[in-house]
Order: C-alpha cells, then sequence, then structure tokens
C-alpha cells in the first residue's frame, strides 16, 4: 500500500493518497481543484485507477477537485448525504463502508463543523476533515455549524476510538503532519477536559474572519467543483 499525504500552501488542506499497487486502485480525500495534475502523476507513476474521490465536507475556503477528477478518471465523487451536494456519485451515511481492493474506508459521521462533515475510518487512520484538528477544531459560526454537535461528535465518535488511532486532518496551519487520539484527548486546548458549555463558550467566542472564498466555494463544492450544466432552453 501506498499512502501519501499532500499539501495546498494556499488553502493549507491536506490531501490523502491511497494506492494499492497489487490490485491497481487508488483513493483520494478532500482533493484541491489546482493539484489535479499531481493527482494524475501519482496515479500514472503508480499505474493505479482512481476508484472513489471523497470529501469530508463541503469545504469554504477552497474548491475540490472531485469533479475534474471524474471527468478525467472515471472515479466516484463521494460527499456526505447531508450536505446537499445532489451532484455526487456517493450520498453517504454514517456506518457506510467504501471498498477498493482488498480494504475497506468507513464513515463515521461527525457533524458540527457542517451538517454534513464525516470522518473516514481507515486502519488505524482517521481522516477528520475540519471536525477535528491538531490542536484545534473546525469552527462553527457558518454553513449551519453547530458548537453542540462538534462536541458530541469529537466526544462520542473520535475520542472513542483506541488511543493509538492516527488523526489526520484537513487542515494544519502550523507545519504539524499527524496526531493521535490520545494526543488530542491530552492536549488539545478546545476539548481536552473541557465540559460542553466551556467548548460553546470557547467557540462562541473565536471572532475568526469570514473565509475569503466561502461565497465562491461552497456553491462550487455542492456540484463536485464544476459549473453548473447550462440548461438548455426547447
Amino acid at each position: 500500500m501506498i499512502f501519501k499525504q499532500i499539501f495546498d500552501v494556499e488553502s493549507s488542506t491536506y490531501t490523502y493518497y491511497i494506492a494499492d499497487v497489487k490490485s491497481g486502485e487508488a483513493v483520494l480525500i478532500d482533493p484541491v481543484d489546482t493539484h489535479i495534475n499531481d493527482y494524475l502523476d501519482l496515479l500514472k507513476q503508480h499505474q493505479c485507477r482512481l476508484k472513489y474521490s471523497l470529501e469530508t465536507h463541503v469545504h469554504a475556503d477552497h474548491i475540490t477537485g472531485g469533479g475534474l477528477l471524474r471527468k478525467k478518471t472515471d472515479a466516484l465523487t463521494g460527499v456526505a448525504s447531508a450536505c446537499g451536494a445532489q451532484a455526487a456519485d456517493l450520498q453517504l451515511n454514517d456506518g457506510d463502508e467504501i471498498k477498493f481492493a482488498q480494504e475497506v474506508i468507513k464513515v463515521i459521521a461527525t457533524p458540527g463543523h457542517t451538517p454534513g462533515s464525516i470522518s473516514f475510518l481507515w486502519r488505524d487512520r482517521l481522516f477528520t476533515g475540519d471536525s477535528l484538528l491538531i490542536n484545534g477544531c473546525g469552527r462553527t459560526d457558518f454553513q449551519d455549524g453547530s458548537a453542540t454537535n462538534l462536541f458530541e461528535s469529537i466526544a462520542n465518535k473520535i475520542f472513542t476510538l483506541p488511543d493509538e488511532t492516527l488523526i489526520y486532518p484537513g487542515h494544519d496551519y502550523n507545519g504539524r503532519h499527524v496526531s493521535s487520539v490520545a494526543q488530542e484527548k491530552a492536549i488539545n486546548p478546545r476539548v481536552a477536559g473541557k465540559t460542553l458549555n466551556e467548548f460553546i463558550e470557547i467557540m462562541n467566542n473565536l471572532n475568526l474572519p469570514k473565509p475569503k472564498l466561502i461565497d465562491i466555494a461552497v456553491p462550487a463544492n455542492r456540484m463536485c467543483g464544476l459549473p453548473e450544466p447550462e440548461v438548455v432552453q426547447g
């Protein structure tokens, strides 16, 4: 198996590439539209075909490459059913299993950052998107976010996984690559040892600026990053 973490400097987004050379099948999680050629080069290098392009949520800070990858590789796009991304091939729900080669990726609903936020569990690795970051978590002040739901997702879904489970986030702004359930339970300043009310207080007072691309990225990502098809009048 080949596993790669690919970083987009502009949005500080991590994309994850998992490939099984023996079967020739690969998966991408949270691809960015400006890195399509990088992904295609990896597939060519490993002589793999892309089977799935998966999203942890509808992103507000970059445009997904899922739709472009579907056009170029015939990969199926997968987004949570609660995201409202009707253009996606797979409308994913909690407990779904995505199978490729001899591998299984389990879908875990982790709403809060957005109602449709999901995490993907593969082997001992959890791809958390913006639900849980390294020493942080995604904001909950737009896209119908909910601090209560995010706290419950982290406490009851993510933190109940084995301590040695590796956490691979959707973003990092400080050069970090990976954490673990044990580490985040112990030292994450937003959630470690916090009550629900304390967490809500923290999230309600982040006072973060609005993402620069939100008005463009959210509607685009509901279309898998592609423009809406023109309606032919007849």
